[in-house]
């Protein structure tokens, strides 16, 4: 990529490309070359406070919260027009920054993000932001306000399209935010911010402080920010909402998960294995979401592992930049030592690798594992209980609905899920059982953007998207209206 893209010098404070005040810089290692390809600098906390104050200013004495919601709206709808001329340029970063395959960035990098600032521009014209409400001879005005200063913080699987969940409603709502990009792909989001420039964002409604986990746990607990909207581990999101509790600040997070599939016994197991394969290792197995516990039903347990294993073999795995290949690199050198250690975990407690397990011999360079298939896993494993977060998938034997559905609620998240049936109306009913925020008939995704994102349980608190996307960003307030005012 371009060095203008690769190598930054500033940060994006107050409406402008601001210096640093520290000199200390991040290098950007390319998972897949493990050769530094970029540079950002980091964030002190003096840089936070600048930020949180070009914020706050915007907030409380700017003109963007007290613009009309259909002004904010052409805005954003600018916005979308602006990211869909960078979407080749979004993508081409986070191959090289994270290590994303470029065959996936469509969807996982660029897919909900344009189309995102559209859907939330529309909705600001239409949402009722105001409503008036009569009781016998009391009058009372109900208004949504927006929250305040927001801080984002994403993880560095899909930083561009998870800042985005974050800052289109946020600003739909009339917020100024402050988004922190991960030290591991901090790049792509400078073009989220100069996008939000080109469409006219008021100075200081939007800034962009990339920096470590000091630099995050100061944003957290600044006294400026009023939110918190966070995606990124379950642990991290505890931390971040015992700091958030000790403020009474708002917080809401998008955080792991270990979600199941469900295959009933009339599905075409055959069919239906290589579509789960081949989304368990969608961007290297690094989704929040993805379906990585695969319940099969006993009496066709051994045709679906032979199914998988066949699968997982024809899986394309190499240098992202390829469009042939479906399978990069894992993130960090960290990460693939951590999904090794689960593949280890694995073995040793009784399951049995049928597919994969090792690095692919034709990749010396990079942090590659081989998509992986664990068959005789038991729910009980660990491997069946804390996320990966790697292109590894557990296939779990049931005996009847009733326990399919209870091992799929037995785990601490639930996030998404999906069930595969050869009657959809039976699959509805398994679905409608299921403890998560989000499930999947027959690979049938629910509309996103026009819907709720969001987990139960430790997979997360609120939800992104949607409507409630947007009332995320509002807090409601009551005012009494005299008779007299008419």
């Amino acid at each position: 990529m371009e060095d203008r893209l690769m190598y930054r010098r500033e940060f994006y404070i107050g409406g402008d490309w601001a210096a640093p005040a520290g000199g200390e810089r991040l290098g950007v290692v390319s998972p897949s070359s493990e050769e530094v390809v970029g540079e950002v600098p980091v964030a002190t906390t003096a840089d936070i406070d600048r930020a949180v104050g070009a914020a706050r200013a915007a907030f409380d004495d700017g003109p963007w919260p007290r613009m009309a919601p259909a002004e904010r709206a052409d805005v954003l709808a600018r916005a979308a027009t602006a990211l869909r001329k960078r979407e080749g340029e979004i993508a081409g970063v986070t191959v090289d920054e994270m290590g994303c395959a470029v065959s996936q960035a469509p969807r996982a990098q660029t897919g909900l993000v344009a189309a995102l600032f559209d859907y939330y521009a529309e909705l600001a014209r239409t949402f009722d932001f105001e409503r008036e409400v009569t009781a016998g001879d009391r009058r009372a005005l109900v208004t949504n306000e927006p929250v305040g200063v927001v801080a984002a913080i994403v993880p560095w699987n899909a930083p561009v399209t998870l800042s985005s969940w974050k800052t289109a409603p946020a600003l739909a709502a009339g917020c100024a935010v402050v988004i922190k990009p991960p030290p591991e792909a901090p790049l792509s989001n400078y073009l989220l911010a100069e996008a939000l420039e080109e469409a006219g964002v008021p100075a200081g409604v939007v800034n962009l402080v990339p920096g470590g986990r000091e630099a995050g746990e100061h944003l957290v607990t600044h006294p400026g920010t009023d939110k918190v909207a966070f995606t990124g581990s379950t642990a991290a999101g505890k931390r971040i909402m015992s700091l958030c509790g000790e403020q009474v600040k708002r917080v809401s997070l998008e955080l792991g998960g270990k979600s199941a599939a469900i295959v009933l016994d009339d599905a075409d197991v055959a069919g239906v294995m290589p579509t789960l394969v081949g989304g368990a290792m969608h961007l290297s197995g690094q989704v929040c979401g993805a379906h990585t516990r695969v319940l099969l039903p006993r009496s066709r347990y051994a045709e679906a592992v032979e199914a998988a294993a066949a699968a997982a073999a024809k899986v394309t795995v190499g240098d992202p930049h390829d469009p042939a290949v479906l399978v990069g690199p894992l993130v960090a050198e960290r990460q693939r030592e951590r999904v090794e250690g689960y593949i280890a975990l694995a073995a040793a407690a009784g399951a049995r690798i049928a597919a994969g397990g090792g690095r692919p011999a034709h990749l010396p360079k990079g942090w590659y594992v081989e998509p992986t298939i664990l068959a005789d896993v038991d729910n009980s494993m660990r491997v069946a209980r804390e996320e990966i977060f790697g292109p590894v998938l557990c296939l779990i034997p049931y005996d009847g609905e009733d326990e399919a559905v209870r091992i799929a609620n037995d785990s601490p998240y639930g996030l998404s899920g999906g069930v595969w049936a050869g009657d959809p109306a039976r699959g509805l009913a398994i679905a409608r059982r299921v403890r998560t925020g989000s499930i999947a008939i027959n690979g049938a995704y629910p509309p996103f953007p026009l819907v709720p994102f969001g987990g139960f349980k430790e997979s997360g608190l609120g939800r992104e998207l949607g409507p409630e996307g947007l009332r995320s960003f509002l807090e409601p307030r009551s005012i009494g209206i005299p008779a007299s005012l008419g």
